[in-house]
């Protein structure tokens, strides 16, 4: 999940304003939310659809796609590389490398350079391509009445009956961004979730968004929406990634 929805704005009164929009706290309907300020005034209902991607349209969501991701590894990385044991385990090979490099700077950084690239590819590989269409269709595409793509959202299910939907991927472009977009396409999410685990005869409907742990902005948005944390996955004990899920 990428920091795409970061910059969307906090708030107390979110909740109340979701209420207020839906009637419960919930994220149903196309109304933004989050306040003013920023990139423009939020769009109307009216002005943005949501529809699968097509075809032409692939380069453009790939680039979209890359740019949420650059929008976040730094943070990302910066939170993995400075834990106690990702700090060990620099030092001990900087004190290794020291032994066949003659420069000692250069086997100082060499680790660090090495451990920053393989964070951020690692990142990219993840979450900065086009997943397979699965069970639940698209990617999806969010347009705006001119027929501007502003956003690009990808689902999955999950993994053991009953785990409900996945969000895969999740990015607004930088130039509509607290506008209403990733709101948009959060309930779009949560409206396709349900219809999937109503055709597959699912238990319940339920949706897991991933989001990185230096997204702080899209973790209040999902708290405001009802969502709550329930843990995550990372490296060596400490957490990246965290998952926010909400029966629907």
């Amino acid at each position: 999940m990428l920091r795409s929805l970061s910059n969307e704005g906090t708030g107390p009164a979110r909740k109340e304003l979701c209420k207020t929009v839906h009637g419960q706290a919930g994220c149903a309907t196309p109304a933004p939310f989050w306040g003013s300020g920023g990139l423009g005034a939020p769009m109307a209902p009216n002005h943005l659809s949501v529809r699968e991607m097509r075809e032409d349209e692939k380069p453009l969501v790939l680039e979209m796609l890359k740019a949420g991701v650059k929008d976040t590894e730094n943070r990302v990385t910066l939170h993995a590389l400075t834990r106690p044991p990702a700090l060990l385990l620099l030092a001990a090979a900087s004190s290794g490398l020291r032994f066949v490099l003659a420069s000692f700077a250069l086997a100082l950084l060499l680790p660090v350079f090495l451990a920053v690239a393989a964070v951020k590819l690692g990142l990219r590989a993840r979450w900065g391509s086009l997943p397979p269409p699965g069970g639940l269709g698209g990617p999806w595409v969010a347009v705006r009445g001119s027929g501007d793509v502003c956003g690009v959202l990808a689902l999955a299910p999950g993994a053991n009956v009953g785990d409900g939907a996945r969000v895969t991927r999740l990015s607004v472009s930088r130039w509509h961004r607290r506008r209403g977009v990733g709101r948009r396409l959060l309930a779009f999410a949560e409206s396709r979730a349900r219809a999937w685990a109503g055709s597959m005869g699912e238990p319940r409907a339920r949706l897991v968004v991933p989001v990185a742990v230096a997204a702080w902005g899209v973790a209040g948005l999902l708290e405001a929406c009802g969502y709550q944390a329930e843990g995550g996955w990372g490296c060596m004990g400490y957490t990246l990634v965290r998952e926010f899920s909400k029966d629907l």
